[in-house]
């Protein structure tokens, strides 16, 4: 669907465009945190393992980064484009709390890669570029104390794939969709009978520009996937290779990558059986700002939210405080969206962009159409072209990278950025400690549609309800966190202990399309102040 042909099944829908007359909620909430000058890096693919560390790489290919291999050990690659004999580490692990890092080992060009955790808590970290860009990486997290490091696998993937988008499915495996001029879509590990899918869908969102690369992918409670590349969107059935539907085509600029707008699914809900999807995608920039850089264009201001499980699914756009692209967008412990990092002209690409978007966004998914906005306090340090976000267990956002360069560069307009912050949202405010909960005792691991106990503690006596969220641990790249999902958990019983304590009785998720197997950070939230997050493992 380059440009704007688009698949025919689009005829039987109807695009219903509600632009919302939007106010702002203008304020300072939220405290901005340095956690360390200099990770060494600048990352550009950040993930948070089930330790809590959080797992950062860069790309090979940038020269010497700022941190040295330790023992000893150098990467020698004949097959590198700018450093064959490389003693630097472009991958490290950082630990908040103490705030250190440790250089990893990585081989391979991971420059615009993917990657997901499986069911065990392993990263799989797949393509790149030159020498990586048919790599399979894996990356099985450790205590703080211990010395894990990267394993590249003598197997490859089928199709090479750069700028590529993983999903993790029911039963461990990954869909692997997409990349530069690849229009296919294969499986990790490789499924018996169809190993890979022919998704004539890329081919037919593929423009000038590339518009259709790192496409929005999210696993539906169906068993299908939602599909998102340029301005275009279809349900997918993966296992018979079959595009179900075609959704109708979302107003203004194109919305991935390099055009770098954001996606998410909006909370799932045990309300309603988990069968409500809403799709939220925010910013892009403008077709025609990736082949004309020095223009700047401005970005998009707008947002589309849909409910693909509607009979007559449609777009409402609604209009940001900011224009932005290369924002991230990430599911928060109260079920609302957080919009950071990004710039207000251009798109992604080296040097494409200025006017960083300094301000963080909160947009409240329940609130009132147009008064969903909510301005909080701003960073002093801009992140645009290979920057991340994270969510962090304690409720941080870790926000890490930003290089517009094509090398370390430190005295530009926009310097490569080593420093690695947090920014604490309003809910951490300690004015609201007395409606915090804590979470005393939680079980590690929990099955499918198991009833299962939790203690929690607030200091005095629970106003309201208290309600329980699942999050996952995504791969975020490029403005997109692969593999994001938050699941709002049925709560059957609540006791009261002494001294305020409350013995919670909750049911997990019934089935992996719903919830894959794996680790999921789990918080309490009181009065829409959540607990910090503990680690639970949901699996068959």
């Amino acid at each position: 669907m380059a440009g704007h042909s688009r698949i025919s099944l689009c005829l039987f829908f109807t695009v219903v465009m509600a632009i919302a007359k939007t106010s702002f909620v203008t304020g300072q909430a939220g405290e901005w945190e340095i956690l360390i000058e200099n990770a060494g890096i600048s990352s550009m693919h950040t993930a948070v393992t089930h330790f809590g560390s959080v797992l950062m790489l860069d790309r090979t290919n940038i020269g010497p980064s700022q941190i040295n291999l330790t023992d000893g050990r150098c990467r020698f690659n004949p097959q590198e484009l700018v450093l064959k004999h490389d003693c630097t580490a472009h991958s490290v692990l950082f630990v908040p709390g103490p705030n250190t890092v440790r250089p990893l080992f990585i081989q391979t060009d991971t420059w615009c890669s993917s990657g997901q955790f499986v069911p065990n808590g392993t990263l799989v970290q797949t393509g790149g570029y030159h020498d990586g860009n048919n790599k399979i990486r894996y990356f099985q997290p450790c205590p703080a104390n211990e010395t894990c490091d990267w394993v590249e696998e003598e197997n490859t993937l089928q199709d090479g794939r750069w700028y590529a988008t993983n999903q993790l499915l029911p039963g461990g495996t990954q869909i692997i969709v997409g990349g530069l001029n690849v229009f296919t879509a294969e499986f990790l590990p490789p499924t018996v009978g169809a190993s890979r899918n022919v998704l004539s869908f890329l081919d037919q969102t593929h423009d000038i520009e590339t518009d259709n690369l790192y496409p929005y992918v999210h696993l539906l409670p169906d068993g299908n996937l939602f599909i998102f590349a340029n301005r275009d969107s279809i349900l997918y059935n993966y296992q018979t290779n079959t595009v179900i539907k075609s959704f109708p085509t979302i107003p203004g600029e194109p919305r991935n990558y390099p055009s770098a707008g954001s996606s998410v699914m909006l909370p799932l809900s045990a309300l309603d059986d988990y069968s409500t999807v809403e799709i939220l995608i925010c910013g892009g920039a403008q077709f025609g700002a990736f082949r004309n850089p020095e223009a700047f264009l401005p970005a998009s201001q707008t947002c589309g939210r849909i409910t693909v499980t509607s009979m007559s699914p449609n777009w409402t756009m609604e209009t940001m405080p900011f224009r932005r692209t290369m924002g991230d967008m990430l599911l928060l412990p109260t079920s609302d969206v957080l919009i950071v990092n990004g710039a207000q002209n251009g798109c992604q690409g080296f040097g494409n962009a200025i006017n960083p978007a300094l301000h963080p966004v909160l947009y409240t998914v329940e609130a009132e159409l147009g008064q969903r906005f909510s301005i909080l306090k701003p960073t002093a340090i801009p992140r645009m072209y290979h920057s991340t976000a994270n969510l962090l267990p304690d409720g941080r956002i870790l926000l890490a990278g930003s290089n517009t360069h094509e090398t370390y560069n430190f005295m530009a307009d926009f310097p490569t950025e080593l420093r690695v912050e947090a920014f604490s949202p309003d809910y951490l405010n300690p004015a609201y400690n007395n409606s915090r909960p804590e979470i005393v005792r939680a079980p590690k691991w929990v099955k499918h549609n198991e009833t299962f106990r939790l203690t929690v503690a607030l200091s005095t006596k629970a106003a309201r309800d208290i309600s329980f969220n699942l999050i996952s641990a995504p791969f975020a790249t490029h403005s997109y966190s692969q593999g994001q999902r938050l699941l709002k958990l049925a709560v059957a019983h609540r006791r009261t202990l002494r001294h305020h304590r409350y013995r919670m009785t909750v049911t997990a998720p019934p089935k992996e399309t719903i919830a894959p197997s794996s680790y999921y950070m789990l918080f309490a939230v009181h009065e829409g102040i959540p607990s910090s997050g503990v680690w639970v493992h949901v699996s068959s």
